[in-house]
């Protein structure tokens, strides 16, 4: 295989690192406390949260243009501190990935949370435990399984995220071209041959992902 084939793989599986561990260290902090602390406009925050799950990736892809482009807020920021433009780097396909998959990231920690039992918390409170030994200690043990299952989920969202990954960092060879952007223009060149690779290199990735879940729900059952 040449690099033709390789560097659009690797350059997914670096974006969908990079985005994961962000958005697994966020996302399980505002689980924690939309879940543990939050009790006044929970919805409308929740509802603002979970958006980009249901929002069209053209839109978000539109959304971060505007919001990071040249003309705007971020944009104006960056060209005033670095003379330069987020837009059609790799950094670009990693916001685009954060925003996609924080949700499922979010959602699986808050439920985590949730189930926690709160009188185990309260009882190591009574005996002067303090809110972060608390929570290192006892609340994120009992969630890890959630925290591992988004993290997962995450990943597999933001290694074949396409929609908004296009619009806001293009498809550059080299550049920014990701696996899902690279079988595009595959399958719109006719090059069958290198799509079905891309494909296969995709499906397995994905089906590695979804047996760590497994194990992860059988290590608990």
């Amino acid at each position: 295989m040449n690099y033709e084939f390789w560097d659009p793989i690797f350059l997914s599986l670096r974006i969908a690192s990079v985005a994961s561990v962000f958005v697994m260290v966020v996302g399980t902090l505002m689980g924690h406390y939309m879940a543990k602390k939050l009790r006044r406009g929970k919805m409308i925050i929740e509802t603002l949260l979970i958006l980009p799950l249901v929002l069209p990736p053209s839109v978000v892809g539109f959304l971060l243009i505007i919001l990071f482009g040249t003309n705007g807020f971020i944009g104006k920021i960056m060209m005033v501190f670095f003379q330069e433009t987020l837009l059609f780097t790799w950094w670009a396909g990693v916001i685009a990935a954060v925003v996609v998959s924080f949700p499922l990231m979010y959602q699986v920690t808050r439920t985590g949370f949730e189930h926690v039992d709160s009188d185990i918390e309260n009882a190591a409170r009574v005996d002067g435990a303090g809110e972060w030994a608390v929570l290192y200690s006892i609340t994120l043990p009992l969630t890890i399984k959630y925290i591992l299952t988004g993290f997962v989920l995450s990943f597999t969202r933001s290694l074949g995220e396409f929609g908004a990954t296009l619009m806001f960092a293009g498809n550059i060879p080299g550049k920014t071209q990701t696996v899902s952007t690279a079988i595009y223009v595959a399958i719109d060149s006719g090059e069958m041959t290198l799509a079905w690779l891309w494909v296969g290199a995709m499906i397995f990735i994905s089906c590695v992902m979804l047996f760590i879940i497994q194990l992860l729900n059988r290590s608990t059952t």
